[in-house]
C-alpha cells in the first residue's frame, strides 16, 4: 500500500489501457498502475511527470506538469549528445599516454 500523500509521478509505460506510474517520495519509489484514462491526455506518454495525490491507493488528483517533463527530456536529450560526440584528437592522445 502506497502512503497516502502528494507526489511527483513520471509515467513509465502504458500498455493496452494501463499506464505504470513511478511515484517518487524522498528515498522511496512506489508503482502504481492506473487506467490511462485516469491521466490527462498530454500526459498519456511514458516519461510526462505528473504531479499526483493520493489516497487509500486511488487518485484523487492529477496535474500534469508539461514544464519539468520538458526540463527533464531536454536534460537527457543534452548527455546523450555529451556521451554521444566523438573526443577530440587531443583527448584520445591524452587517455593514450
Amino acid at each position: 500500500m502506497i502512503p497516502d500523500g502528494t507526489y511527483t509521478a513520471v509515467v513509465d509505460r502504458i500498455e493496452d489501457t494501463l499506464a505504470t506510474l513511478q511515484l517518487e517520495d524522498n528515498d522511496d519509489l512506489y508503482n502504481l498502475v492506473v487506467g490511462e484514462e485516469e491521466l490527462p491526455e498530454p500526459a498519456r506518454h511514458a516519461d510526462a511527470i505528473l504531479d499526483v495525490e493520493l489516497e487509500d491507493d486511488e487518485l484523487v488528483r492529477v496535474e500534469y506538469d508539461e514544464a519539468e517533463t520538458e526540463a527533464r527530456s531536454d536534460e537527457a536529450q543534452r548527455r546523450f549528445d555529451r556521451l554521444s560526440e566523438r573526443p577530440s584528437r587531443d583527448d584520445r592522445e591524452n587517455r593514450s599516454n
